[in-house]
């Protein structure tokens, strides 16, 4: 079954002739991952909080904490989860599982409880709560909801914009005062955020954040040339620290200067495709919560290669070296997506959705 799956999701990518991801999706695959998202952005335990404690009263349990995003293990897996059943619902609307799925978000997405994330984040020591990756994700969120333009999501759009302006206001003042970018390959990458908060930007007509997000791109990584692919991955990474600048540099430069950057950026994309060039990600143990990280890795990869690929011309030869890398780290990371282990079944579908439904690329909202 799970072969079915890959194979499918590979022709829908690589193969399929349907004109939009709504086209194409099948409703059986669309239901398995939604499912992982169904079964955890309510299941409060197991639970990892990054909670700052000021005083005795701040010991609290996660759904009183942020009533909201308490559920998927962490705040940010919560965020995405619900994303990714935005994302669904809006392209397959009638799908079976839909009407679930319009009853989890109508429980998670009321006043009340957006007020609670709200004074959550306006207390002590919170500054820097889920920043740059958990606030990308919320911002990503809404620019779904800002692209599907029915009822419903005009309803949740609306009870979430005031956690929307929360958590972009901070990231404005941080910009300025980060003196590097973060390289990591986990969470605090500026790169990959970088991409979401650009998105969010162009979709929400905050012109504001969409100049400073493309300066301090610009600012960052406009010089960086030779980018060690070949010491990718750390053994924790869920990112690719290359790929992800890379993939968000093909949204801030024209394609012709983007093309100019990739070739010093990347000058050891080899002429073919073949074995020993960016060997997909290997988990040991899919029940360790870090070593997973690498299936992740093998979808954020697909996704950026796939990215990358978009912006060269028909003609560049690079696309026939992206496009089979890409089609290797998706087969990989699509077979890795189940609910058998709780260490990566609570986040994984999240990306996969973002790759299968080409979410980095599709920003016309379809």
């Amino acid at each position: 079954m799970r072969l079915l799956l890959v194979g499918f999701m590979m022709s829908l990518m690589f193969g399929g002739t349907a004109a939009t991801a709504s086209e194409a999706l099948d409703e059986g695959v669309a239901a398995r991952f939604a499912r992982l998202a169904l079964d955890c952005v309510h299941r409060e335990y197991p639970n990892k909080i990054a909670h700052v404690l000021m005083s005795d009263e701040d010991v609290q349990r996660p759904r009183d904490l942020t009533p909201v995003f308490y559920g998927c293990f962490d705040w940010h897996s919560a965020v995405h989860a619900h994303w990714l059943l935005v994302r669904l619902v809006h392209l397959m609307p009638d799908a079976a599982f839909a009407e679930e799925a319009r009853r989890k978000l109508d429980r998670s997405f009321t006043e009340d409880k957006v007020l609670g994330e709200l004074v959550y984040l306006a207390g002590d020591g919170r500054d820097s709560f889920e920043r740059p990756y958990g606030r990308a994700w919320l911002l990503q969120l809404m620019a779904e909801l800002r692209q599907w333009r029915t009822k419903e999501a005009k309803r949740w759009r609306g009870t979430l914009m005031p956690l929307e302006e929360v958590i972009a206001r901070p990231v404005k003042t941080w910009l300025p005062k980060l003196s590097y970018p973060i390289r990591s390959g986990t969470h605090n990458q500026t790169a990959f955020a970088f991409g979401l908060f650009l998105d969010w930007a162009r979709l929400a007509g905050d012109a504001e954040m969409e100049a400073l997000v493309a300066a301090r791109s610009r600012d960052f990584y406009l010089g960086d040339r030779d980018c060690p692919l070949n010491y990718e991955p750390s053994g924790e990474d869920f990112l690719s620290p290359c790929l992800m600048e890379a993939d968000l540099m093909r949204r801030v430069l024209p394609a012709a200067e983007f093309r100019a950057w990739l070739t010093a950026f990347l000058p050891h994309i080899p002429k073919e495709d073949g074995p020993g060039w960016l060997d997909v990600g290997i988990v040991t143990d899919p029940t360790d919560g870090k070593i997973v990280h690498l299936d992740g890795l093998n979808l954020s990869r697909a996704w950026a290669l796939e990215g990358i690929a978009s912006t060269l011309g028909a003609a560049d030869p690079r696309r026939d070296v992206l496009i089979p890398a890409a089609r290797r780290h998706a087969t990989s990371g699509l077979a890795s997506v189940s609910g058998e282990h709780y260490a990566g079944g609570h986040w994984l579908a999240s990306f996969a959705i973002y790759l299968v439904t080409q979410r980095g690329i599709d920003n016309d909202g379809t």
